[in-house]
C-alpha cells in the first residue's frame, strides 16, 4: 500500500520502537516523514536510515509535554514538506511497574503527562490546521490495557483507555470538517519497554512477564502488519472510518467496503 501525493506524516517518538517502525514504513510508502522525539541521536539513526532507503526526512527534536514546542514543530513541518497530512500519535511512556498500592504518586506523574497530556497537545496544534484544508488523518497509538485490565500496569493502562476515549470524543466533533481519527492498537512487539518488563521481574506478574519472553523470542506482532494498518487508516481508502480503536491482527481489511455499525471497534471493542 502507498501514501497518495507523497503525502506529508508528522511521527512521535519517532526515534524508537513502533514510532520508529511506522516512520520507516512510511518512508518506504513514498511519504515525507517527519521524525519528533526527545533523543537527537535516535532521530539522526532513523533519519539515516530512511536517506539510505531513498526517503525523505526531517528531525524535530520537542518534548510532547510543551504545547509551544509541538506548535512550532508543525509549522517546521509544513514549511519544509508544505502541509501536514497525517499526525501519528505514538510518543508514550511505561512508567511504574508493580502493585499501584506500592507506588508512590510523583512516579505516575510522568506517565500521564507525557501519554495523555502529550497526546492531547498534539491533537491541539495539528486540528485547527486540517479544519482548515478540510482535510487530515490523526492515528494515536493504542496499548496494552486499552481495553482490558492490565494488573501492575495500571497508570499506564489508565493513559492507554484515556486516549482511546478521547480521540473518539474528538473524531465525533471533526466529523463533518473531513477529518479522520482513529486508534491503533500495535498489539505486542519487542521493543524497550519489552525489557522493562523483564528488568521488573515479579513486580511485572507472572503473564506479563511470560509475554514479555515470549515477545522477545519471537519478536511479536510483525512490522508489515502494524505498518500496513497504519497505511491504511492514512490513506483516503479509510475515509469513512474514524473514531475507532483497531488492532494490528484484527481483520481490518474488511471495514474499506463493509458498513460499520457505529458502536463497533470502539472503545469497549464490540464487533
Amino acid at each position: 500500500m502507498t501514501i497518495s501525493n507523497h503525502a506529508s506524516v508528522l511521527i512521535t517518538g519517532a526515534g524508537r520502537g513502533i514510532g520508529k517502525r511506522l516512520a520507516i514504513g512510511f518512508a518506504k510508502a513514498g511519504a515525507r516523514v517527519g521524525l519528533l522525539g526527545r533523543s537527537r541521536g535516535e532521530l539522526e539513526l532513523t533519519k539515516l536510515e530512511i536517506e539510505a532507503a531513498g526517503g525523505a526526512a526531517l528531525n524535530i527534536r520537542a518534548d510532547i509535554r510543551e504545547f509551544e514546542l509541538i506548535d512550532a514543530a508543525i509549522d517546521k513541518m509544513i514549511d519544509t514538506f508544505g502541509a501536514l497530512d497525517v499526525l501519528v500519535a505514538n510518543a508514550g511512556v511505561q512508567g511504574p511497574i508493580g502493585p499501584f498500592a506500592e507506588i508512590r504518586p510523583r512516579n505516575w506523574k510522568d506517565v500521564f503527562e507525557t501519554n495523555m497530556l502529550g497526546t492531547m497537545n498534539c491533537f491541539r496544534a495539528v486540528l485547527p490546521r486540517m479544519i482548515e484544508r478540510r482535510q487530515g488523518k490523526i492515528i494515536a497509538i493504542a496499548g496494552g490495557g486499552a481495553s482490558t485490565p492490565r494488573p501492575n500496569f495500571a497508570c499506564y493502562a489508565a493513559t492507554k483507555a484515556a486516549i482511546v476515549r478521547f480521540a473518539e470524543s474528538v473524531a465525533e466533533e471533526v466529523r463533518e470538517h473531513n477529518v479522520q481519527i482513529n486508534c491503533l492498537a500495535p498489539g505486542g512487539a519487542y521493543t524497550s519497554m519489552t525489557d522493562e518488563i523483564l528488568e521488573a521481574g515479579d513486580r511485572a506478574g507472572t503473564r506479563e512477564l511470560d509475554d514479555a519472553d515470549q515477545i522477545r523470542l519471537t519478536g511479536g506482532v510483525s512490522a508489515e502488519k502494524q505498518i500496513q494498518l497504519a497505511l491504511f487508516l492514512a490513506s483516503n481508502r479509510s475515509n469513512h472510518v474514524t473514531g475507532k480503536l483497531i488492532h494490528a491482527n484484527d481483520d481490518w481489511k474488511k471495514l474499506e467496503f463493509d458498513n460499520m455499525k457505529p458502536e463497533s471497534f470502539t472503545l469497549r471493542r464490540q464487533k
